[in-house]
């Protein structure tokens, strides 16, 4: 089985929730998403786009 890979986007997101102290369950409970649907985008299995925006807005990045 290939080991799945973290987008540019997915290893921002995963550092600034290590830097807040937050689980990335939560972030997806806080922006109405459910955590699989999150990690899809993180791993660059979905885009995510409508999203996208959002996450960045909650996170300040």
């Amino acid at each position: 089985m290939k080991k799945r890979k973290l987008t540019g986007f997915g290893i921002e997101v995963k550092d600034r929730l290590t830097d807040i102290n937050m689980t990335q369950k939560k972030l997806a409970k806080e922006i109405g998403l459910s955590p699989v649907y999150l990690s899809m985008i993180l791993y660059g299995e979905r885009s995510g786009e409508k999203y996208l925006d959002e996450i960045k807005a909650f996170l300040k990045l």
